[in-house]
């Protein structure tokens, strides 16, 4: 399976997402710098965590404006996995590959710490590891992880299940609306999340619950080549 992340200068968890990607399907993934206008052939695209831009004007503004953003968006379009961590997702609003925008946390402060996650749709193509409910452990780390729809949008996605993870248990860090913490496109192959599950994927890092994502994914795309 050939896996690729995308780089944007600001970008700080590439390397935990490398190791993750490596550990978990035995080969290192590509390694597509913003500025190239072409994606090699490729089963998933993983934009990391970081602070793109320094996170100028809007978290993820400027990224999303990147001339490899338009490759990203046909790969997304003929069904290829994208799946974007924390600053991932907020450039994919940005982008318009995923509904809703990115406000500054309630607290007006970063947040640092371990969450809980409910999987509230474990029938799509990042979940499928987890069953329906399931409560996981998730570390976080951002400032602008404050997810927003307005009344028709937010409507629309927690109808159509669109809604994969939920903050869980009172650990709602950022004042998300409907405690979202984690999204799909109407299609199911865009997934934007802020927790870092690349960071809980091994008894190293104290447990494993980030993992299923991971597996979920590859697992379909091992089907589907199958």
């Amino acid at each position: 399976m050939t896996t690729t992340i995308i780089q944007f200068p600001g970008s700080n968890r590439d390397a935990d997402m490398i190791s993750a990607l490596t550990k978990i399907c035995d080969s290192a993934p590509q390694l597509v710098w913003h500025t190239e206008t072409e994606i090699p052939s490729t089963d998933l695209i993983v934009i990391p965590g970081g602070f793109s831009y320094g996170d100028y004007l809007r978290s993820g503004a400027i990224a999303a404006r990147s001339p490899v953003m338009d490759a990203i968006r046909n790969r997304a379009d003929q069904g290829v996995p994208v799946m974007g961590v924390c600053n991932g997702f907020q450039i994919l609003t940005e982008a318009g590959l995923l509904p809703g925008a990115m406000m500054r946390n309630s607290g007006l402060k970063f947040v640092c710490r371990e969450v809980k996650l409910q999987v509230a749709n474990a029938n799509t193509l990042f979940s499928t590891a987890y069953f329906e409910n399931q409560v996981i452990r998730c570390p976080i780390a951002h400032h602008d992880g404050n997810f927003f729809a307005e009344a028709n949008t937010l409507k629309r996605i927690e109808a159509e299940g669109q809604v994969v993870f939920r903050y869980a248990e009172n650990t709602n860090p950022n004042g998300s609306i409907n405690d979202i913490a984690g999204i799909i496109n109407k299609q199911g192959n865009v997934l934007g999340m802020m927790p870092h599950p690349e960071n809980l994927i091994e008894d190293f890092h104290g447990g494993k619950d980030g993992r299923g994502i991971f597996e979920s994914v590859i697992g379909a795309v091992r089907i589907i080549a199958a």
